[in-house]
């Protein structure tokens, strides 16, 4: 074991930063004399900053999930200082530092109001989704072919972050398309499949966005660059992600808050139709802030797959008939997170991070399948599919936790001993967030984002599918304040593009994308004016399932 990996694994509790210091603390005295208060406008501004920044992991309610509880019970008695140092540094137990992202008042003011009692935010009826329905562009208006002589096919779509933006760029040209303003904190970006008599029936050309504000909006990559943004409604106050209907005819978004999922008419926007998330979880305990994850269109089949994260379960809800949903809950394990299909498109893999499994489901036959130990905190992203040659086809993930890449078999016709058991591990230098690769390549690209050493932080690792080696650590910035995030191949593998995401400069252009040939691992060419760039979604690559 390296020594960044021991020193992770010493420090780590399986849950949170908070939880780490718990452990170490103990029930240490509040450091406010008086009952923690702040000014309306301060607890305001911390309330947008703890909804904004914190509520992914410690939900809005503050009770915990991939994080520990924030409630004022556990809050007060770590104390005012030592909030503050854990907000600022965090920890190698998976949660990043914030001192490059809030000013030292910001640190302070929401240190306090993660001791003061956690406010409900209200719910969202269909009605007002509806009144924040908006078409920029009219229905009659879509053109029969793009209005552009560009290869949309293997356009990215990239989310940047801070700025409330998504950003297209050509994947042949190496520049920027357009800037298209989506709601705040884009978390995913998902975009028509199949082939579909709704709105022209090509796929790859609409996409829909979902930012951590609710709201969803959807671009044709068919557009000029001024017009790609033609629709777009708002479905929840916190949300993660969303999905199209195989037929083209629907999308659906999850809501973090309200616990909900909204079905949406793709073509107009308008929503049409809610179904609460709130429920008993695996436990039998009744769920207020049972928050949808992951959603994903079932390849093979007229469904979606519905992550609950709170409740432990994965709901398939068939859309054939979306008057009568048909909704199976299949039990798995806590807290479901991010995942992917195999590449047969039956089974779904996905991070249930307290739980440290990875859960597979079985669309076919819709039940869980599996049940697979890993190490804390997996998250593999929208993950990696890749053949062994002892294994056969195998499925890996990171973890937030610390600083290993888990592989394990993943399929049960061809490779029955295999199925569903660890193949190997590979240790990395330190905990991550994505693993990517592409059929085309030899390699398997993992980044190390959660690592508190800027070094780590900025460097990603290739690892040999057949050696199971890393074979090169590579440095992609070293720009402070800056982390090497996400990988993305091109649409016929000879491309890896890596974002670099300043934590210093938030709403600012100065983050970039570097492209690397995907077999000489040589630098190709840097992308700038982009800010915080995150996520990159390759048309081809996503259309069509390749991981």
């Amino acid at each position: 074991m390296n020594t960044r990996n021991r020193r992770t694994l010493h420090h780590l509790m399986g849950v949170t930063a908070l939880s780490v210091m718990l452990g170490l603390g103990g029930a240490a005295t509040s450091a406010l004399a008086d009952e923690p208060s702040l000014s309306p406008e301060d607890f305001e501004h911390a309330k947008t900053l703890y909804f904004q920044r914190c509520a992914g992991c410690h939900g809005v309610l503050r009770k915990g999930a991939t994080g520990g509880s924030l409630e004022p019970s556990v809050s007060r008695d770590l104390g005012q200082h030592r909030l503050e140092r854990i907000i600022a540094l965090g920890t190698e137990g998976g949660m990043n530092n914030f001192d490059h992202i809030f000013t030292p008042e910001e640190i302070e003011m929401v240190a306090t109001y993660i001791q003061m009692e956690p406010p409900t935010p209200p719910e969202m009826p269909l009605e007002l989704m509806r009144e924040r329905t908006h078409r920029h562009v009219a229905l009659d208006a879509y053109p029969d072919e793009p209005l552009h002589d560009r290869n949309w096919k293997n356009f990215f779509v990239v989310i940047e972050r801070d700025a409330g933006q998504v950003a297209i760029v050509d994947g042949d040209q190496h520049e920027i398309v357009a800037h298209i303003e989506t709601g705040y904190a884009v978390h995913v970006i998902k975009g028509q499949e199949k082939n579909s008599s709704v709105q022209g029936g090509t796929p790859g050309r609409f996409w829909y966005t979902m930012g951590r504000d609710g709201k969803m909006t959807k671009i044709d990559l068919w557009q000029t660059p001024e017009n790609m943004l033609v629709a777009e409604t708002q479905v929840a106050y916190d949300a993660r992600d969303v999905a199209v209907s195989g037929d083209g005819k629907y999308v659906i978004g999850g809501g973090y808050w309200p616990p909900h999922f909204v079905i949406v008419d793709a073509h107009t926007m308008e929503p049409l139709k809610v179904v609460s998330s709130r429920g008993i979880n695996i436990d039998g305990e009744y769920v207020e802030e049972s928050r949808v994850a992951a959603i994903y269109d079932t390849p093979n089949s007229p469904s979606w797959l519905v992550a609950m994260k709170e409740l432990g379960q994965m709901w398939q809800v068939d859309y054939s008939d979306i008057d009568n949903l048909r909704i199976e809950q299949m039990d798995t394990a806590k807290f479901l997170h991010d995942g992917f299909f195999d590449p047969t498109g039956r089974y779904f893999q996905i991070a249930a991070n307290a739980s440290d499994t990875m859960v597979v489901v079985d669309t076919q036959t819709r039940k869980t399948e599996a049940l697979i130990e890993v190490d804390t905190l997996p998250h593999p992203g929208p993950g990696a599919n890749w053949n062994d040659p002892e294994c056969g086809p195998v499925a890996g993930t990171v973890h937030l936790g610390l600083g290993t890449l888990t592989v394990w078999g993943n399929d049960p016709s061809g490779h029955p001993d295999h199925a569903w058991k660890v193949c190997y591990t590979v240790e990395t230098d330190g905990p991550g967030l994505f693993v990517r690769t592409h059929p085309n390549s030899k390699y398997v690209w993992a980044d190390q984002t959660i690592h508190p050493e800027p070094e780590v932080q900025q460097s990603v690792q290739v690892i040999d599918k057949d050696s199971r080696e890393i074979v090169r650590t590579i440095q992609v910035t070293e720009a402070p304040g800056s982390v090497a995030v996400h990988m993305e191949f091109n649409s016929d593998g000879t491309e890896v593009w890596v974002s670099v995401w300043n934590q210093g400069d938030a709403g600012e252009a100065n983050g970039e994308i570097v492209v690397y040939d995907a077999e000489s691992l040589e630098e190709k060419a840097r992308i700038k004016g982009l800010t915080t760039p995150t996520g990159k979604f390759n048309v081809f690559n996503r259309k069509n399932h390749v991981t």
